[in-house]
């Protein structure tokens, strides 16, 4: 793990090197956009205390999508602050029974390249196998305005997942992407805004053809789950992302 550092304004993130998840900051109140590994838990507590808040102050957990190391901590947040738990209706089924796939790939073919072991390794040191249901899920649709702190906007960008959903918080300029992009690629290590990895997406020339739903917005930052920070601009990420092409 490492410390967290606030991305934009008002927007922090938290996790690791190899897994970024984020708490918006609005009013003294707070939205997780997705919610790591359960290893996670105390550095959530940690960061709002630094704030100057409490648990009890983050009102709602926002899903970009419901894979294991983006649901971690949801239903611990949902339970201890009594926030609601916000995803894509096509997701929720899998928020509510974590751990099944239906990704394209297998993961065998990257385990001989050191980064694929490490994170594989990170995400299993970090709980990804005692993952908790989510019990009670609020869903969301495309192009929905969430009524929660930060109030983001809903881009639907399926592929990842068939319920993926992007994240944009407009008056900040901040699109929070989830795995619709990453910035370095968790199995082959491979820099640069991109798609996932075939063996995590369930489809990508659908995880492809979603780019096109981002290409058109207006944000300076790109918050990734799995990389660093983008500060050149949407377009510039998705042009990226098509030069680089699948992996």
């Amino acid at each position: 793990m490492s410390d967290p550092v606030q991305v934009a304004p008002g927007v922090h993130r938290l996790g690791s090197p190899l897994l970024g998840f984020y708490l918006v900051e609005e009013d003294g109140a707070y939205t997780l956009v997705d919610a790591g590994l359960p290893a996670h838990f105390d550095q959530l507590l940690t960061l709002i205390e630094r704030l100057g808040g409490d648990l009890h102050d983050v009102e709602a957990v926002v899903l970009t999508h419901a894979h294991a190391d983006h649901l971690g901590i949801a239903e611990r947040v949902r339970t201890e602050a009594q926030a609601r738990v916000h995803v894509h209706g096509a997701d929720a089924q899998r928020a509510r029974q974590p751990g099944g796939t239906d990704h394209e790939r297998g993961l065998l073919p990257y385990l001989r390249r050191p980064a694929a072991a490490r994170f594989v390794a990170h995400v299993l040191r970090g709980g990804a196998r005692r993952v908790p249901r989510v019990e009670d899920l609020h869903t969301f649709v495309d192009g929905a305005v969430l009524d929660v702190p930060g109030r983001p906007r809903v881009i639907a960008t399926p592929g990842h997942t068939h319920g993926h959903a992007s994240l944009l918080l407009a008056g900040r300029g901040v699109l929070l992407a989830g795995d619709a992009l990453c910035s370095r690629n968790p199995l082959t290590g491979r820099a640069g805004p991109q798609v996932m990895p075939s063996a995590f997406n369930a489809s990508t020339e659908r995880a492809l053809a979603s780019l096109d739903r981002l290409a058109g917005v207006e944000a300076d930052v790109v918050l990734f789950g799995h990389g660093d920070p983008w500060t050149g601009g949407v377009a510039a990420a998705v042009e990226r992302a098509r030069e680089l092409g699948p992996s």
